[in-house]
């Protein structure tokens, strides 16, 4: 197949730190291109890839002091996509909102991913184009009524997570994410307070979550008990996770899936969670973690976790959340999408092959 890969242009592919889409695609187009397939990835400039690579901008914008307005680079982005819709057999987006008008002006059918949440901004945009080719990350993720075409759970490489048989002394707690109050940092805070364990921090800053960062958790920041080491690389990450006793998510959102979660297990680091959002799908209760109904429940069970299995740990993401799993349930997406143009068209190019 001729496959459009549509990467949002905030972050490169793969981002060096914190991204998770980008990661998501990263692997995608790379087993796609190693598959035998004809991929192009629409991306950052700075971007690594084994597909073809069509940027817009030379580097992140994130990067780029100079880029005031996002929404300026993603539509060049998408004007050439779509402009050159035809040289491809299925156009896989991972922007969100923005894709849908253009999606609907041209014959090749576009799958987009939906990678965050509903909210009562975007809902109606959505609810327009309803009939559009959509993939769901996690099941919990379905709170509108939209054409599904399948439920593709995110996947890692776990050879790039090394396995952590047993954790560092003296033992901590991790957390991992952006420094947003939806993340919860300042719930991992409190419970490693409330515990006595001593909790070690990392991930990025948004702008926009500035104010709260200086307010609630830089205070709490003493470099002893409760230590932030910054936005860390993949390698820092991985050694932030697999010398872990337990990963903390306390989120305080609807996570529409949540990578840290995997990520963590793939090292052998079990995790406790809130219930919210696609959690208990991406966690095995009291096998590979604790779900939990509240933050109090969570500092309680760290006593439970630390019995759990770290080996089972691993497993459980080798077999369940895979790059290889998720590639082949994107291949089984596009065919079906292509297959149901067929039905409705008769005939369809796929590559160079007209059926």
């Amino acid at each position: 197949m001729k496959i459009a890969q549509v990467a949002p242009l905030w972050e490169q592919v793969p981002p060096p730190s914190y991204g998770g889409i980008e990661l998501v695609v990263s692997r995608l187009t790379d087993e796609l291109v190693r598959r035998g397939h004809d991929v192009t990835l629409f991306a950052s400039g700075d971007s690594q890839t084994l597909a073809d690579l069509k940027a817009v901008y030379p580097r992140a914008l994130r990067l780029d002091p100079n880029v005031k307005d996002y929404g300026v680079y993603e539509t060049l982005e998408l004007s050439q996509v779509y402009q050159n819709a035809a040289e491809f057999d299925i156009i896989h987006s991972h922007v969100g909102i923005s894709a849908l008008p253009l999606a609907s002006l041209v014959s090749t059918p576009t799958v987009h991913t939906l990678h965050g949440k509903f909210n009562s901004d975007n809902r109606n945009v959505f609810s327009h184009h309803q009939k559009q080719a959509y993939v769901s990350i996690s099941n919990a993720q379905r709170q509108i009524d939209l054409n599904y075409v399948g439920t593709v759970y995110n996947g890692i490489n776990p050879a790039d997570y090394p396995f952590v048989a047993k954790p560092e002394e003296p033992p901590y707690l991790a957390f991992l994410g952006r420094f947003s109050p939806e993340k919860g940092p300042q719930h991992a805070i409190a419970i490693a307070k409330k515990t006595g364990w001593r909790l070690k921090m990392a991930g990025k800053v948004d702008l926009v979550d500035s104010k709260f960062f200086e307010q609630e958790i830089a205070p709490q920041i003493d470099g002893q008990q409760i230590e932030y080491l910054g936005e860390i690389n993949h390698a820092e990450k991985a050694e932030l996770l697999g010398n872990a006793t337990i990963t903390l998510f306390p989120i305080s959102w609807s996570e529409p899936f949540g990578l840290v979660m995997i990520e963590s297990m793939a090292t052998g680091t079990p995790v406790i969670a809130l219930n919210l959002g696609s959690v208990p799908e991406v966690i095995a209760q009291g096998v590979t973690g604790m779900v939990c109904q509240s933050y109090d429940e969570m500092a309680a069970t760290i006593k439970s976790a630390l019995e759990l299995s770290r080996q089972t740990c691993r497993e459980y993401v080798e077999n369940n959340f895979s790059v290889s799993q998720m590639v082949n349930g994107y291949e089984a997406v596009y065919e079906k999408i292509i297959q149901d143009r067929i039905h409705s068209n008769g005939r369809v190019r796929v590559g160079n092959i007209r059926f």
